[in-house]
């Protein structure tokens, strides 16, 4: 399999090569060059099987640069019941992710916060890990990822990445702007290859200084730079395996469909379910919720993607969708506009220097009907008033992520077809946002015996201005010393 960027640029790289890079040369963002298609025969043959055994099926066609015995050991490696433990109670473990149903046969949610630092984020983030240490090592090879979280990004990234050799993680995170189980899942973090920098600032001034960095090729080169955010293409291959997977939990047979709800923010997480629809998995629709932060609603309600500036993006309980530029959206538009990457570098030079783009004027927009999206907001009194109603209806405690696709699935049920099944994709535990579940329900969220006092641990994270040339400092005198 060969892999383009959504910019155009000429050379078309394996698996292994973007795995360690991030972001094209030219600023784009990688896909593969076809989206692989399922057949009728294998869904038949994958059903039943293993997460492992899945994720193998699903990621052979993807990374056909490592042999097939050494991948199907690191999935065995990373898919396993003692990773991924914290299952509600009555799940079973050894499913991974399992459907936690609300109304049986009906609506339910994905469960894909079970892994070491309770968010959904795990999914994708110990494979990465996995897969970062099996290359490097082949090669013989270090790494220096530079990554930007709005919340769960960041404790994934560090948890997956703590104490492989090889790699060295630069983590940019909004100061004050995480809530205190996250920061302490972060900051408590004493490895010697894990380094915390707190950007007084919005994600987005985060994530624009990782894009800074990596489009600054030489110093990318000289201090051998990567990523695991969700541009890293291994983050979204990862996460289209628990769309098949949730979708053979939810259906009989496979002449039957369902629908998925996604809370979104930098549009990675509903991008792996838009690939596995183009692959054929049977979807009827993809519903994107967001919260005050509405760009992606706004895009999907009037065709007008509008970033907003960091001081327009808005402080919210469901902070890790605090982002106003989606990052992974370019990827779709690169299927909506007719994989045309001229069109995607003009649209993209817009949005790099500030402004906007409008397909519904152009008429682009109409194809978006042929994707399968819609989409709705949630505020902050929808997530407080859905957490108390699923808590009362059903007896479960969800998070504030989950609520705002709780409440949007929802508003937007009258467009699933009758008797297909809607999951919405769980995001995190409720423990990681305690202040809202004492505000929503009167009471705290349970949490995992072994993250008692966790808030409590030392911190260790260094504050700083969003300025890039300071985070380049950084990143040498560490490397350096």
């Amino acid at each position: 399999m060969k892999y383009l960027s959504t910019r155009g640029h000429a050379a078309r790289p394996e698996f292994c090569d973007i795995l360690l890079g991030g972001l094209a040369p030219d600023g784009g963002l990688y896909l593969p060059e076809t989206y692989p298609q399922v057949t009728r025969a294998e869904l038949d043959a994958w059903r039943g099987l293993s997460y492992a055994d899945l994720a193998f099926e699903i990621l052979s066609k993807y990374i056909t640069d490592i042999p097939a015995a050494d991948l199907k050991a690191i999935c065995d490696k990373t898919y396993t019941a003692d990773v991924y433990r914290f299952v509600r109670p009555g799940g079973n473990a050894a499913d991974i992710t399992p459907v936690h149903w609300l109304e049986a046969g009906r609506f339910g949610l994905l469960e894909l916060s079970n892994g070491p630092t309770l968010a959904f984020k795990d999914m994708a983030m110990q494979l990465l890990g996995n897969l970062f240490e099996y290359v490097l090592d082949k090669r013989g090879e270090t790494i220096n990822i530079l990554g930007a979280t709005s919340g769960d990004t960041g404790s994934a990234a560090e948890y997956a990445m703590r104490g492989k050799h090889g790699v060295t993680v630069f983590m940019l995170s909004p100061h004050g702007k995480m809530s205190p189980f996250q920061r302490a899942q972060m900051y408590s973090l004493q490895d010697a290859n894990i380094y915390n920098i707190a950007v007084t600032g919005m994600f987005d001034d985060a994530q624009d200084i990782v894009k800074a960095v990596s489009n600054d090729a030489a110093f990318k080169a000289k201090y051998k730079i990567g990523a695991v955010n969700s541009i890293n293409w291994a983050r979204v291959a990862a996460q289209i395996v628990y769309y098949f997977k949730g979708y053979f939990a939810a259906t009989k047979s496979n002449d039957e469909q369902v629908a998925f709800c996604v809370p979104s923010g930098n549009f990675g997480n509903i991008c792996a379910g838009h690939i596995a629809r183009q692959m054929g998995l049977p979807v009827s629709r993809l519903i994107l919720a967001t919260n005050e932060n509405d760009v992606l609603d706004e895009f999907f309600q009037t065709g007008v993607y509008r970033p907003r500036k960091a001081a327009e993006t808005q402080v919210t309980s469901s902070p890790s969708m605090d982002i106003s530029k989606a990052s992974n959206f370019e990827r779709f538009v690169f299927d909506l506009v007719g994989r045309n990457p001229q069109r995607v570098a003009e649209l993209w030079k817009s949005v790099d220097a500030g402004g906007t783009f409008d397909l519904a004027a152009s008429g682009e927009f109409a194809d978006s009907r042929n994707y399968a999206f819609v989409s709705g907001r949630s505020t902050h009194a929808d997530r407080l008033a859905t957490i108390k109603q699923v808590f009362e209806t059903y007896g479960t405690v969800i998070d504030t992520h989950t609520a705002d696709g709780v409440k949007v699935a929802w508003d937007c049920a009258a467009s699933v077809p009758a008797g297909v099944p809607l999951l919405v994709l769980e995001t995190a535990l409720p423990v990681k946002f305690a202040e809202t579940i004492r505000e929503a329900l009167g009471r705290e969220p349970e949490r995992p015996a072994e993250l008692d006092g966790i808030e409590a641990l030392p911190q260790r994270v260094e504050v700083m201005a969003p300025d890039v040339d300071a985070v380049k400092r950084f990143i040498v005198q560490h490397l350096e010393a």
